[in-house]
């Protein structure tokens, strides 16, 4: 049954960490001028209660993984450090100058690219100057993303003493072979130092990033490399599906060959044996690619059902702004995204027009809310409901869709709800594409999204 589940839902989908999903963004009903506005709007609304999410995009690395689908700049110059500091800075004092009043930071993460590709000293200097703007939430959360092997000790005391208590470091996977494939080479010794230097000063939550479906990766390999990181225990596990999208420009996933990676049954096996390794260890599974322990705040979120997921993919708190800063970034303002542009040079060039340099995004329409919000809950939750048959007399297409999901033993659909069976986890983005009204519209007639299985 499952082999055919597997065949049946091998499909190209989204993620979902918006809705709509950026290639069904409406360009033409998008400005600048309405993404202010509604962000002015949900800040007035959510600031003194909630505060704000903040997401610096830090672009660089010194070399290229060739798995990564992410917007990066490959460079060893590292004097191109404060010069995009400095216009990170200038975004961020266009957004000050707009709001209405002093933002409260809930959230703040450094995201890549490789964030500690920057020096201890200039990330200070930029964190500094982004928090001398604003007011702290007493229940921040400040988290970045390390390489383990350009993490020092500096980098982590330095971030730790401006209040970061979360570190993601990016494993993928320890076997050599897959470590070429994917350009990403890292010694374990690498991996347990940084990891053990981050829990001495005070971290308290490591995560460890995990890939499956790599080249020249099978069931053997995948045990190993969870055996290891059993015996470093970070508290965060993010078990990723491999999203092979080389139709990108410029992700450089052309390295190995189709032939090399494990076809669509084989990937399953890979994370079903990985899921059951993972959970006998003591780590419970929060919802798709995420793993914890029960002493982390991620685990504790989702039972108590605040967890929340956004482009930074899922955290512990919920905020209804995201601002994000940097080349390719994208913001959300719950009524409306908006991307920055997606190079160096344009970058720059808005920023010393004194414009924020954004160049698309979406209005979330009455609908795109509705919808959104039940993908939400589905993606994070793993259930959702709807009030007085909502759903059944306005999208009767999406029953009709869900039923087919409940047929086949993944959900159970009744009395205005659904609620995800666990045999339905594995198929999470393939049910939240039942919602997916402006995919059903207007299929893409190109490849768009990685395969869901």
């Amino acid at each position: 049954m499952l082999n055919y589940l597997i065949k049946k839902y091998n499909v190209p989908g989204p993620r979902y960490t918006s809705y709509p999903t950026v290639p069904y963004w409406d360009l033409e009903g998008f400005s600048t001028e309405k993404w202010i506005n509604t962000l002015k709007k949900s800040f007035l609304e959510s600031n003194s209660k909630e505060g704000i999410s903040l997401y610096l995009h830090l672009p660089f690395c010194e070399s290229l993984c060739t798995f990564c689908a992410c917007y990066k700049r490959i460079t060893k110059q590292h004097n191109v450090e404060l010069l995009y500091i400095e216009a990170i800075l200038k975004e961020w004092n266009l957004y000050i100058n707009l709001l209405p009043e002093k933002p409260i930071i809930r959230e703040l993460h450094l995201g890549g690219g490789t964030p500690s590709f920057f020096s201890p000293k200039n990330l200070k200097f930029l964190i500094e100057n982004i928090l001398s703007k604003t007011n702290i939430h007493p229940k921040k959360e400040f988290s970045f993303e390390g390489h383990p092997n350009n993490t020092t000790h500096e980098h982590l005391q330095v971030l730790y003493d401006l209040g970061f208590r979360r570190v993601s470091f990016g494993v993928q996977d320890y076997d050599l072979q897959v470590q070429k494939a994917i350009h990403r080479i890292q010694p374990l010794k690498n991996v347990k130092q940084v990891t053990e230097t981050a829990r001495k000063i005070g971290y308290e939550s490591i995560s460890h990033d995990l890939v499956f479906g790599l080249p020249f990766q099978n069931l053997d390999k995948v045990i190993n490399t969870i055996k290891i990181t059993e015996t470093l225990q970070p508290d965060r596990i993010a078990f990723y599906s491999y999203a092979h999208v080389p139709w990108i420009k410029g992700v450089g996933q052309r390295g190995f060959k189709e032939e090399d990676l494990p076809s669509g049954e084989e990937k399953r096996k890979l994370y079903e044996k990985g899921k059951e390794l993972l959970e006998n260890i003591g780590y419970s599974e929060i919802g798709m690619d995420h793993f914890s322990l029960k002493s982390d705040s991620l685990y504790q979120s989702m039972i108590h059902k605040k967890i929340h997921r956004n482009f930074m993919g899922y955290t512990s708190s919920s905020t209804q702004v995201m601002i994000s800063l940097g080349v390719s970034s994208i913001s959300d303002s719950w009524y409306a995204f908006a991307q920055n542009v997606k190079t160096l040079k344009e970058y720059y060039q808005k920023l010393e027009n004194n414009e924020l340099p954004v160049f698309k995004g979406h209005i979330l329409t009455k609908e795109d809310l509705f919808i959104r919000r039940h993908i939400l809950n589905i993606m994070c939750l793993l259930e959702t409901h709807w009030q007085n048959s909502i759903l059944q007399e306005n999208f009767p297409e999406i029953i009709d869709r869900l039923k087919e999901f409940e047929d086949d033993g993944l959900l159970t659909l009744k009395d205005n709800q659904i609620l995800v069976k666990e045999e339905g986890r594995s198929f999470i983005r393939n049910i939240c594409m039942a919602f997916d009204l402006r995919m059903m519209r207007k299929a893409p007639e190109t490849k768009l999204f990685s395969m869901t299985i």
